[in-house]
């Protein structure tokens, strides 16, 4: 059996949720571009980058913009989200997350995380949890997004780990797909009906213990 040496985290929806502040923002932009976008609508947004989330928009509420506005109205809706963002606190961090993540330390496994997100380590400072992570992967660093493996080949070499020697954590279909491209085990979080790609999934990480890890 493989020992594993990294573990690998998505952000939103797995170390804490912040979708709902994406959702709020998304829906302003819409609401301003004369149509309105529904929770329903959100859920496909998952794990995809900024300009891809807009295209989706865009298209369900058939509206044409130039590249320049398309980047003018991506960036308003981030203003509108970190206003948001900067809101949060430690008490936002999903259940069991900050007692996992300590228990991996104190087990010596390097803990990254990999997310498409270009505004994590705002999020982690304002959680508190920046310095739980030996390597930051995000949108930041990337050139492809799920279910492209950069982000997690990227993590494992930054924890120099090899790939069989990581597992990802990963609330998002694209998230496990990047996961399983990239020769990595995952572990989703959230619903086994969604995530069925996965190796198994915990509802929350109150399930999850570093014996589980070895499988």
């Amino acid at each position: 059996m493989t020992k594993i040496k990294a573990c690998l985290f998505d952000l939103d929806g797995v170390i804490v949720d912040t979708a709902v502040y994406h959702f709020q923002a998304w829906r302003r932009l819409a609401n301003e571009l004369g149509f309105d976008f529904t929770e329903h609508q959100n859920e496909q947004l998952k794990g995809i980058s900024r300009m891809e989330s807009l295209e989706l928009i865009l298209n369900w509420g058939n509206v044409s913009l130039t590249e320049a506005e398309k980047v003018e109205w991506a960036t308003r809706k981030n203003d509108w989200y970190l206003d948001l963002v900067k809101l949060m606190t430690p008490n936002e961090v999903l259940p069991g997350v900050a007692k996992f993540l300590t228990d991996l330390r104190e087990a010596g496994i390097k803990i990254a995380l990999g997310s498409a997100s270009k505004n994590s380590k705002l999020i982690l400072e304002r959680i508190n949890m920046l310095d739980y992570f030996d390597a930051i992967i995000d949108g930041n660093n990337i050139t492809k997004g799920k279910p492209d493996p950069q982000v997690f080949l990227m993590g494992a070499e930054a924890t120099n780990a090899l790939p069989s020697e990581c597992v990802v954590f990963e609330d998002a279909v694209a998230g496990v797909q990047a996961a399983k491209a990239g020769g990595m085990k995952a572990i989703g979080v959230g619903s086994a009906d969604v995530l069925t790609e996965a190796d198994f999934v915990i509802a929350t990480f109150e399930e999850m213990t570093l014996e589980r890890l070895n499988f």
